[in-house]
């Protein structure tokens, strides 16, 4: 008897159960750290504490070496990776800030050096790869990867790397070249998102013959967007820069982690201000 009274109750508490929206892993799975604010994307450093580790060229093949920021925690679980290369005569100094204040935000970052600093973008696309697969592989870090979760960035000709890597390895979750250069400039091939960053007075690498027509020529279907620095010189990313750093956090949480709460910094837009000349982009992002 009680159980006939209990089934008129039990079967529309069901029926919500099976229609109501439910939370994927894409949207939880990866999460970490609190939930963002504007301002803790934008701070210096972010909720993590990081350690580093240097990683001679003598111990690696296919790149010169470089440094291992991550996060000392475990508690949440393994962490997305980026490696990251040095444009034309650069070392890995002159994106070294990168490091620790993307770790800290809650990533396994790679700065790399180059096998020489005069290599050209596609031998650095190969040599992003290869510091992704040391990472993953044979580093002293690699159980706090998820090796699933992956991207690459590059300033100047490793910017031109970036995209070349992305576009030879589609698995790759995130791309950001920042002020690329390259002599090719169709992407069409490219199926990582990827968020083009340029700057609005790069004499060496100028937005109309280089980051536009690379944003341009990646497909319309993909999560895309540009980024173009106001006032900036093609030098902007090779010291700290808050536009730079929120907007790669925002993407690489967003791509790398699945994690919708960073949405809000990319869609809608941001708009023209002191610091952004212009922003494009493909919204509302696909998940």
């Amino acid at each position: 008897m009680q159980l006939r009274k209990l089934i008129p109750a039990l079967v529309p508490a069901l029926a919500l159960a099976l229609v109501a929206p439910q939370a994927t892993a894409a949207e939880t799975e990866y999460r970490r750290g609190p939930a963002p604010t504007n301002s803790s994307i934008e701070a210096s450093r972010g909720p993590f504490s990081t350690s580093e580790t240097s990683v001679s060229s003598l111990a690696v093949t296919g790149f010169g070496g470089g440094t291992i920021y991550y996060p000392t925690s475990t508690s949440e679980g393994t962490y997305g990776a980026v490696a990251i290369s040095p444009g034309f005569t650069g070392t890995q100094s002159s994106i070294g800030w990168l490091g620790p204040r993307l770790a800290s935000q809650g990533f396994v970052v790679f700065t790399i050096d180059t096998n020489t600093t005069l290599d050209q973008p596609d031998s650095r696309a190969s040599q992003l790869l290869a510091a992704l697969d040391y990472l993953t592989e044979r580093s002293s870090v690699r159980s706090r990867i998820d090796t699933s979760r992956l991207g690459v960035m590059g300033h100047s000709m490793g910017g031109g790397g970036t995209l070349r890597a992305a576009e030879q390895r589609p698995a790759l979750q995130a791309a950001i070249p920042l002020t690329g250069w390259h002599t090719d400039k169709s992407w069409s091939g490219v199926r990582t998102p990827t968020l083009v960053i340029g700057a609005e007075n790069d004499s060496v690498a100028p937005v109309s013959s280089h980051s536009e027509p690379f944003y341009s020529s990646l497909p319309s279907t993909l999560d895309k967007a540009y980024l173009e620095l106001n006032g900036a010189s093609h030098f902007a990313p090779n010291t700290s820069n808050t536009t730079i750093a929120k907007y790669s956090i925002a993407w690489l949480k967003r791509f790398i982690d699945n994690d919708t709460r960073y949405e809000q910094f990319l869609c809608p837009a941001p708009g023209r201000s002191t610091q952004i000349e212009e922003y494009r982009d493909t919204c509302p992002h696909s998940t």
